[in-house]
């Protein structure tokens, strides 16, 4: 029985295709035409010789198998364009200096570092996990070379500054809503939408200030008429995560890195205000960097968008 040998160029429409939503902005990422798209989807069924879709409405959906196989796509196309990319930079040689918020430590972290490290070792990594603040003042005082951050739009963005994508601000608290031990919790959970509003203040767990987002949440709820008052506070993001799960309060945060044991809250059924989204951006030291900095850029901006278009959590520009 003959191997069945998998078209990488089919694999990266599929793959596209999901991660945009639509088969036609696949086609049009990638510069083909719609039918031509869908002849390859046809041909990859074909090839995987199962059902890979079925109909959800006027769209379509994955099946098992279709899920299955995005799994393998996803890791053939990368390590393919990381074949790629160190067969043009095999010669690639200097340092780059990167800084990261807390929250993408874990879910880029490993997989963008890993990747180019791989593909240029001959590059010098220095990586740094610190606060928006810090980043920013490390970038004006040539530490880094690169930043990730979040931007609440408290101030102007630097010249050389990319916004990457748009996330909503969610009301977050523990995976198991029982962990909550508190009169404002169980007062709203009891009695639903539309309650008469608690006089017992809202638990917080913040991060220390200067913190934007501390600015925005206290705002929103002093505008609502919600009282509230600081459960706990602390200047790691894990920590934060740690009293939220534990139910010593409700936090605010993206989308982006929750971990697995706290949960979005639905802000209607708490009486809660809405939140506004945030900005996720890409810093640069100069408008035009040294080439290890703009290879480990472009990784990055990969590795992002790829993040927030698959779990559907981003607007974008």
């Amino acid at each position: 029985m003959s191997q069945v040998m998998f078209d990488l160029d089919v694999l990266r429409s599929f793959s596209t295709g999901i991660a945009l939503g639509s088969y036609a902005r696949a086609a049009d990422r990638l510069g083909r035409s719609t039918s031509a798209v869908s002849a390859q989807l046809k041909k990859l069924e074909a090839q995987a010789g199962t059902v890979l879709f079925r109909k959800a409405g006027r769209g379509l959906e994955l099946t098992d198998a279709g899920e299955t196989l995005l799994t393998y796509a996803h890791r053939m196309l990368e390590l393919n364009d990381e074949a790629s990319a160190a067969m043009r930079g095999v010669d690639l040689q200097g340092a780059v200096r990167l800084g990261l918020q807390e929250d993408f430590g874990e879910t880029l972290l490993p997989t963008v570092l890993g990747r180019f490290a791989r593909a240029h070792p001959k590059v010098r990594i220095e990586a740094c996990v610190a606060r928006s603040a810090d980043l920013r003042e490390r970038l004006e005082l040539g530490q880094l070379d690169l930043a990730l951050a979040w931007d609440a739009g408290d101030r102007p963005l630097s010249p050389h500054a990319e916004r990457v994508a748009r996330l909503p601000l969610l009301w977050i608290g523990p995976k198991a809503p029982d962990r909550v031990d508190a009169p404002w919790w169980t007062e709203r959970e009891r009695r639903g939408p539309g309650a008469r509003k608690s006089r017992e203040p809202l638990p917080l767990v913040m991060l220390d200030a200067p913190c934007p987002l501390r600015e925005i949440v206290i705002t929103a709820l002093d505008r609502a008429g919600v009282p509230w008052r600081r459960s706990f506070a602390s200047a790691s993001l894990s920590a934060l995560w740690a009293a939220t799960s534990a139910g010593l309060g409700l936090t605010v945060r993206t989308p982006f890195g929750l971990p697995a044991h706290v949960r979005t809250i639905d802000r209607a059924m708490l009486s809660l205000p809405a939140l506004p989204q945030i900005s996720l951006v890409l810093y640069r030291a100069q408008a035009r960097a040294e080439a290890p900095a703009s290879r480990l850029a472009t990784l990055l901006l990969e590795a992002v968008r790829q993040h927030v278009q698959t779990d559907a959590l981003v607007a974008a520009l």
